[in-house]
């Protein structure tokens, strides 16, 4: 895993952005389209916005696969990830093709099977991802399941992801979160080329020092992306604050 620190998030998501694209430019050669995994959350939106602004990327020929989504959520709703996808990508950019998750689709399971026979046609040429308060991947709460080759699957939010949800402004009482969500598996985000990991904030700083510092372990589940080939973690000044011996000087890369 490569580690990269910066002073400001919105360096970060600059810099983020400029790697992804390169990816995604890559990826687009001969007759090809880059395939690609899209993440959500507050903690995304100045890597998106820098992403969508970049000169050069052929988004005619970008395929992108939706991460994750709340069970029983309309589209309409203000969290809805589908809502949120469609502003931040496919309104600026319209890509080739989005795949998205039915969130209220009336068998989860049935939806977790048809997102993935889409998804398993070819390999996922990069996936941006982010890391949860708890720790989770995705909404691969811990204790994630690190075996399933299913590459979506329904899991249960605990207490901690989903007061990070309401914390960030998408739901106005707790018990308004919904307490299930369709989500792409740990096994699957591993199966990318290339993972781009953007964590800003101080409030991820104890999750990001515990999937560093930690074993690699179910209960800190983006630990597991320190076993990937090819995955770059984005920090800020805050979010790196409790490493070891990580720091900063300025607006450059750590």
């Amino acid at each position: 895993m490569d580690i990269e620190v910066f002073a400001t998030k919105a360096e970060l998501g600059r810099a983020a952005a400029e790697r992804a694209a390169a990816a995604l430019r890559s990826a687009i050669t001969g007759e090809r389209r880059a395939r690609a995994i899209a993440a959500t959350g507050a903690s995304q939106f100045e890597f998106l916005d820098a992403l969508t602004a970049t000169d050069g990327v052929d988004w005619s020929r970008v395929e992108f696969f939706h991460l994750d989504e709340y069970v029983g959520l309309p589209e309409a709703h203000p969290a809805s990830f589908r809502r949120y996808l469609k502003k931040r990508i496919v309104a600026r950019v319209h890509p080739g093709a989005f795949h998205f998750i039915k969130g209220e689709a009336a068998d989860p399971a049935a939806e977790c099977r048809r997102v993935g026979a889409l998804l398993s046609r070819a390999p996922v040429d990069v996936a941006f991802v982010g890391i949860g308060e708890n720790g989770h991947l995705a909404f691969n709460d811990p204790p994630a399941d690190f075996e399933t080759e299913e590459p979506y699957l329904v899991v249960r939010l605990d207490e901690a992801c989903r007061r990070q949800q309401l914390g960030e402004g998408w739901f106005t009482r707790l018990e308004d979160v919904p307490a299930t969500a369709i989500s792409m598996s740990v096994r699957q985000i591993l199966k990318s080329r290339e993972i781009l990991c953007v964590v800003p904030d101080r409030r991820k700083a104890e999750a990001v020092r515990a999937c560093l510092e930690g074993e690699v372990s179910p209960l800190r589940p983006a630990s597991i992306l320190r076993r990937h080939p090819r995955t770059t973690l984005f920090l800020d000044r805050e979010s790196a604050s409790l490493l070891k011996g990580r720091a900063v000087e300025g607006g450059g890369g750590g």
